[in-house]
This record gives C-alpha cells, structure tokens and sequence, in this order.
C-alpha cells in the first residue's frame, strides 16, 4: 500500500491536534494544583493524590485504547474513528473540570475533582493516542518521522503556551477582591470554557484535515487474537523489545522530573522569583520561540548525528544549564526579585533550556515510532498502538507520581497555604530551591543513563525494513 501524500499541509493538519493536548496537559501540570489549593482551598496532600489518581488510571486504559485503535476495523480506518468521537466529550469534561459546582464541602469537592479529573484524561488519551499512532504508518523514513513528529510537538506546546499566555494575559488578571491574578476564581472558570472550545475544535480539524490519509494507513490485521488477555499478551511481547525497555525505563524517571518540575514552576516563578502575571506571560511568550526553534532543530539534528546521539547531547546540555538559575540564586549570584535584570536573565535561561527539553522530546518520540519496525521483525506484527500507548502509560503514571511528590515536598519544607508572595519566610522560599534542585538533577541523570542503551540507528532501522520487505515478498 503507498504511502499518503506527506506535504506541508498533511504535517500541518496532523499537528494542529496536538493543540488539545498541549492545552489539556498545561492546564493540569501548571494551574491544577494552585486552582484546587490556593484558590478552592483544598488540602494540597488532597490536590497531589487526585491528580496522581487520574493519571494512573489514565495510563492503565492507555494499554487497552491502543490495542483497540489497532484491531478497529471501520470504513474509516483503524485511528479516525476514536479521534472524531471524543472531540465533544473532552469539551465538555474539560470545562467541568473547571467550574465545581459551588458549595461543595471539602470531601465532595475532593470526589469531584477527582472523577472529572479521570474521565478528561482518558477521554484526551482516546484521542491522542491512536493520533500518535499514525507517525508510524505515514511514513516509514527515518528522518522524515522527525520532521512530522515536530509538527506535533510544536502544535502541542503552541496549543499549550498559548492557552497559558492567554491565561495569565486576559484571565487571570487581578480585581480590587483579588489583588493577585492567579489567584483569582473567576478566571479560572472562564479559563476552562475558552480552553475547552479550542480542544474540541482542534481535535475535529485535525481529523477532518487528515482523513484523506485512510485509503494509504494500514488496516486492521488479517488474524488477530481474541480474549481479555490479547492486549495484555501483545503488551508483554512488546515490552520484551530491548530498545522499548531502555525507553521505557529512561520515560520512568523524565516524567517524574516532569511532573515535579510542572507542579513546582509556578511556585518558583509566583513566590521564589516573585514574578508579576504578565512577566510570567512574557516567559510564557517567549516559549514559543522554543518550540518554533526545536521544530528546525529536531530533524537536522537527526539527520546530522542520528536520534539517539542527538538526543543524548541536548538532554545532556539542559541538564547542566536548566538548574543553574536556582543556583545561582541559592549561592547569592543571580539579580535580585525585582531587579531589572532578573527577567531578561530568567528569559534568556528559559529560552535555551526549553528548546532544548523540545528538541529532545521531538527525538525521543521519533525513537519510539522506530521501535514499531524493530518489534515486527520479532512478533511478525505491528502495534503501533500499542507503542505509543506503552510509552504514554508509563509517563502519565510516573508524571503523577512526580506532581505528588511535589506536594509532599511542599508539606515537608512547611510551604504556607493562602501564602501572598513576598510574605512567605525566606528560609522556607530558601528550601523550596534546595530541595527541589538535587532531586531533579538526579532524575534526569538516571533518564539519560538508561537512554544511552537504546539500540536502533538509522542502519538498523533499514535493515529492518529491508527484512520486511522481503517477509512481504
């Protein structure tokens, strides 16, 4: 079967889905935590638990949705059917998600939170991951997985940043009732219905955009197996793919750092740097010069170096410098809170460091689709699906687990609840960096480690389609 036509507009359309998920996982990593604790009031131990609970649950179904979008069998493919009928319902819950009936007490207010959590990610993981699939069926070129997986990472982030720049800029903006804009509860609530009509009309375009892609997609195997324990049988031939593990085992402790650094960044920019809504938009703005950097980035350095050495490399040199802000803080060399100095300082440290987190996510990604051909060659089969599900589950489950430990942290260095900025003690502000910074160093180090074991280069990856083309024959 040819290929589908992969011009611009195909990378375009394919990407623009990306929007709902950047937006979904921005709102969840960076404003879920303050909105339910600082704003609801809802015990920050509460808060972390049910955010982790959503995101296990989510990554237990993420197995079963990918095994689904490979065995489906519909006029419309394997893939499109799931993203076209969860575009509504992700609006919807999204929106819920933000807008609690009033007058909850604090145990139904911590049930609600928490169902409505479960139910938007597992609706979004319906959607995003027979849409990850699709990279590996529109084209089996090395580079070219690249390139087209940078137009999702770049929609992501956009989508995301977007949402977020629009927050801080129009939402969560200050009254005389709320002098600080992020913590004001009317913005939030407008915030989750602007955010929820642009995931759900992200998710119909990039659908509708790449339908024209069926005909060319692969279809649902000839013979499959039957019974509730196929998905799991597929999962553990799959996992048994060496250069899948040390992927696995590296997702395991980027997504604790993730999740950690997602829950944690708006504690450092609203009470360490002391950072005004709109100097957080700038931070936010330039973001995406980040993204748009990493998107021209990924596939040259993937053509240049390969994908594992490149991606070895940027994580590498963001290890080494992302940190550096909070230490040089700590060591009383970095500009002072409110010094003119201190934003363009943070800027040009976000910028770099962000594009390289990008360029390396870019290429890990396009690491995993080459597994895809690398585990047919083993099991005789493709599961795309269930790939990509296997690498989203392990990073949702380990990302909740790196936002609760962002809380324990926070109740363990005796973090105020309500606390206003400026006014929490400067020794407490003092342990936030000391003991976030170690732990997050030593995260990443352990992810690194694992990935330098991956195994498939770009002569691998050919040889394997050459073995497949002759098994075809």
């Amino acid at each position: 079967m040819p290929h589908a036509p992969l011009g611009l507009p195909t990378k375009l359309f394919y990407g623009l889905g990306s929007v709902a998920f950047g937006v979904k996982d921005n709102g969840f990593a960076f404003f879920l935590l303050l909105y339910y604790n600082q704003v609801l009031g809802l015990r920050e131990d509460l808060v972390g638990f049910a955010i982790m609970v959503a995101l296990v649950a989510d990554a237990l179904i993420d197995p079963f949705i990918g095994y689904a979008s490979d065995h489906v069998h519909t006029a419309w493919g394997r893939r499109h059917p799931f993203m076209y009928a969860v575009a509504l319902p992700v609006g919807v819950a999204y929106y819920c998600l933000w807008n609690p009936p009033a007058g909850l007490s604090s145990d139904g207010l911590f049930a609600y939170f928490l169902v409505v959590a479960i139910v938007v990610r597992a609706l979004i993981a319906c959607y995003e991951i027979p849409s990850a699939s699709l990279v590996a069926e529109m084209t089996e070129d090395y580079d070219e997985r690249t390139s087209i997986l940078g137009y999702r990472f770049f929609f992501g982030w956009w989508g995301g940043l977007g949402m977020a720049m629009l927050a801080y800029a129009v939402f969560l903006t200050g009254d005389a009732e709320h002098p600080v804009g992020v913590l004001n509860p009317e913005g939030f609530r407008h915030y989750g219905l602007a955010a929820a009509a642009i995931m759900a009309a992200a998710i119909l375009v990039s659908a509708a955009g790449t339908h024209h892609c069926i005909p060319f997609l692969r279809q649902r195997p000839a013979t499959r197996a039957r019974g509730l324990r196929a998905p799991l049988r597929e999962l553990r031939e799959t996992l048994a793919n060496r250069s899948f593990l040390t992927l696995f085992a590296a997702g395991v402790f980027s997504g604790m750092a993730a999740g950690l650094t997602a829950a944690l960044g708006i504690y450092f920019n609203t009470y360490f740097w002391e950072l005004t809504s709109p100097q957080m938009s700038f931070l936010v703005l330039l973001n995406f010069v980040s993204a748009a950097a990493a998107l021209v980035l990924a596939p040259r350095l993937s053509l240049a170096y390969g994908k594992k050495l490149a991606a070895m490399g940027v994580s590498i040199t963001a290890l080494v410098l992302g940190p550096l802000p909070v230490v040089l803080r700590l060591l009383g060399s970095f500009p002072a809170n409110g010094s003119p100095a201190l934003l363009p300082s943070l800027a040009i440290a976000n910028t770099g460091v962000m594009t390289l987190v990008i360029t390396s996510s870019i290429l890990v990604a396009s690491m995993v689709a080459d597994v895809v051909e690398d585990s047919e060659v083993a099991t005789g089969r493709r599961s795309e699906g269930l790939l990509f599900a296997a690498n989203a589950f392990v990073q949702k489950s380990v990302s909740g687990i790196g936002i609760f430990t962002s809380t324990l942290l926070l109740t363990a260095i005796g973090f105020p609840r309500g606390a206003t900025p400026g006014a929490v003690e400067p020794t407490v502000v003092q342990r936030l960096g000391l003991v976030y910074t170690p732990l997050l160093v030593a995260l990443y180090a352990l992810a690194l480690a694992f990935l330098g074991a991956y195994r498939i280069s770009r002569d691998t990856h050919e040889a394997n389609l050459r073995r497949l083309a002759e098994a075809g024959r």
